[in-house]
């Protein structure tokens, strides 16, 4: 009796693929109709929807032809359903065809493509076969692309549905249950938290990523770089974009769905995505801080950041047209404005404008601990009704329950607003009087005064009308 295997892989590329069940089936009765055995070890099923374009990435395949190299293996064929199963790149198909026949005689048959193999013309009718599967692929790959080009030209996406979103239709609609979290996202960061911080805060809420995953501070970045929140599409007709937001082959054009947040809040969480890698990114070290107070200090009219221009400042607003008040100021100026003011609310006794490092819980926060809470409060319903209608134990709907109380009091205390009365001491005067020193210490690398001085500043107020400052001061 000769002795069979079975590959069976179905692609999502192919409007009239059998299923892998119809696939086992055609290969069943063929084994039946030429008197072979086919056992179940030696069915090697792949993932649905795995590319044939590639061996590497079909652990399947891998697995088979590892064990039909074994030497104590008795697979005599290895049977597909169409050849284009067994690989659509002709040179990778000769190549494990060929290793499969010089080592162990293996034969690869197409139980729908029957070809006589002993004639003068069945390799050579196999071959033909191989290279228009082959050229079927290339021809797809290029008609989904050129369909995917149509439909991005045209507005419409050309992805999943990114965090904030989901798809109806084939349309991107503002999903009510996570838009608000993009929001909070985008809004936190322009006032100052970082991406860990906003990722801890989500983790602690029992907040998920689309995926179901916990956020990571790569996570937080990547949607405040995704320009799909202010109604528009980006698409990579090279390949992945992934975390390479400048590159070249990137493509945005506005969409057709209603965008999540403002283009001014985007244009200020920009400007502070682009000053954090500046000053902490080691591939960008060459081209970081170039000036003492840069990042720091804002516009009066419109609360964008001033910029180097020249040998001076302007308002990134002005400068591109979206702040009708000119802010420039020389750089020196500027800077010996900024550090007098500092000296003189130290020494002078003054009441000192503080933002606490540890703000009060948001509105924002507020209403997605509320979400998550009312969640937690499902949650409870269901265990319940898993314990009446005798699914759950007992003991497992008591512990199930105690667990989510535990959870729902967690997030009942993070709701709860911390009011706190910031204390200035003499103590803290003194202490930012010596960073003050520190700050401007021109032996010291710019980036580290720079760094300094955000240590007890949060930022910094330039009105051109009257030609001063205000400094708003950590505590």
């Amino acid at each position: 009796m000769i002795i069979a295997a079975a590959y069976i892989r179905v692609s999502t590329d192919d409007q009239l693929e059998y299923s892998p069940d119809s696939q086992l089936k055609c290969i069943r009765e063929y084994v039946k109709a030429h008197d072979m055995i086919l056992p179940e070890e030696f069915i090697f099923r792949e993932a649905e929807g795995v590319s044939g374009r590639s061996a590497k990435k079909r652990l399947e395949f891998q697995r088979m032809i590892g064990t039909a190299r074994d030497a104590n293996n008795l697979i005599n064929v290895i049977l597909v359903w169409k050849f284009s199963r067994f690989a659509r790149n002709q040179e990778e198909s000769i190549v494990y065809k060929s290793l499969l026949r010089r080592e162990r005689g293996i034969r690869v048959i197409s139980v729908s493509e029957p070809i006589a193999e002993d004639t003068e013309f069945g390799g050579l009718i196999e071959r033909i076969i191989e290279w228009m599967d082959g050229y079927y692929s290339i021809r797809l790959a290029g008609e989904v692309r050129r369909g995917m080009t149509e439909r991005f030209q045209r507005g419409k996406p050309v992805s999943v549905a990114p965090y904030g979103y989901k798809t109806e239709n084939q349309k991107w609609v503002v999903n009510p249950e996570t838009a608000p979290i993009v929001r909070m996202l985008f809004e936190q960061f322009a006032a100052g938290e970082g991406y860990v911080c906003l990722a801890r805060k989500l983790n602690s809420m029992g907040i998920k990523t689309r995926r179901g995953a916990t956020w990571e501070n790569r996570t937080v970045e990547y949607i405040l770089n995704n320009p799909a929140y202010i109604g528009k599409i980006r698409w990579n007709p090279s390949g992945v974009t992934r975390r390479a937001y400048d590159d070249p082959n990137v493509k945005i054009i506005d969409g057709e769905h209603e965008p999540i947040i403002s283009p001014e809040l985007w244009d200020r969480v920009q400007e502070r995505v682009k000053m954090l890698k500046n000053m902490y990114d080691r591939h960008d070290r060459a081209t970081g801080l170039t000036r003492l107070l840069q990042g720091i200090v804002r516009c009066s009219t419109c609360g964008r950041t001033l910029s180097p221009s020249g040998v001076g400042y302007q308002c990134l607003g002005y400068a591109h047209g979206k702040c009708k008040v000119s802010h420039y100021i020389s750089t020196g100026l500027l800077e010996d404005m900024v550090m007098q003011s500092i000296a003189d609310d130290m020494t002078s006794g003054t009441d000192l404008s503080i933002v606490p490092r540890k703000s009060a819980k948001t509105v924002d926060d507020r209403d997605l601990i509320a979400q998550q809470i009312a969640k937690e409060r499902t949650k409870l319903l269901r265990i319940r009704e898993a314990y009446e209608a005798g699914v759950d134990t007992l003991d497992e709907y008591r512990i199930a329950k105690r667990q989510i109380l535990d959870r729902i009091q967690e997030l009942e205390a993070k709701s709860t607003p911390q009011e706190s009365t910031p204390t200035v001491t003499d103590a803290y005067r003194a202490e930012c009087l010596e960073k003050l020193s520190q700050a401007k210490d021109t032996s010291l690398p710019l980036e580290k005064r720079n760094a300094i001085l955000r240590t007890f500043i949060d930022h910094i107020t330039f009105d051109r009308a009257s030609c001063s400052v205000k400094i708003f001061y950590y505590l």
